[in-house]
């Protein structure tokens, strides 16, 4: 009986090897572009979330608490599936970008709202006293303060966000997990596919997880 791992398919992933090269570039290009705008969310909605407006934080909750309740799988085929049923239509690329980058954007907002919370208040009113408006204090003051704070669970996430971008198989989103699928559903030779996919994002992922760990390190030393 033929085994999984037989040296005979090694040898045609070997030969097809281009294929996942290509939707390994696709997953990194997805990443980089899903961890910016998480940031750019998760900054503005974790600033909500601290604002002294009510309205401002009931902001917050209403998209952190959605987006961390429900599954990402359920997300990305609404972006996928349903908005074309009311005439907007997006590249499968397109989704990725925003539904991975929606779905941490929730969860980096809950760090950076830790993060602003655990700088003392006397800091932003000693800023308000110099003429610092409420975002001028965040920016200038607490923030640069907040991101020590912040770096070693936002390298976290980053880990999580990229392993979360094979998602997108299911809807052929063209990254690495979808260019392993099709490869394997091709030539049934699923074993060594899973293997070099599960190695490829290893090779993403365990450095920033050891890079989460050197910070949390380095924040303890520093406390």
């Amino acid at each position: 009986m033929i085994g999984p791992f037989a040296g005979f398919k090694w040898l045609a992933l070997a030969s097809d090897w281009s294929i996942f090269a290509e939707g390994f570039m696709q997953t990194i290009l997805l990443s980089v572009l899903a961890l910016t705008l998480s940031l750019l969310l998760g900054i503005f909605f974790g600033l909500l979330g601290t604002s002294e407006v009510k309205i401002l934080r009931v902001f917050n909750r209403i998209y952190v608490e959605f987006i961390q309740n429900t599954p990402l799988v359920i997300q990305i085929f609404f972006l996928y599936h349903v908005l074309p049923h009311v005439g907007i239509m997006l590249p499968v690329f397109v989704v990725g970008v925003l539904g991975v980058g929606a779905y941490h954007g929730a969860y980096i907002a809950e760090i950076v709202r830790a993060g602003v919370e655990s700088i003392p208040k006397g800091q932003r009113e000693a800023a308000y006293s110099q003429g610092f408006s409420y975002w001028g204090a965040m920016i200038h003051i607490v923030l640069p303060q907040a991101k020590k704070i912040a770096y070693p669970p936002l390298t976290n996430q980053a880990v999580s966000l990229i392993k979360n971008t094979s998602v997108l198989a299911m809807v052929a989103g063209g990254e690495l997990m979808y260019h392993a699928d099709s490869w394997s559903s091709n030539t049934l030779y699923y074993g060594p596919a899973y293997v070099v996919t599960g190695l490829l994002y290893l090779s993403l992922c365990f450095p920033l997880a050891l890079y989460a760990k050197k910070l949390e390190r380095n924040l303890e030393v520093s406390s």
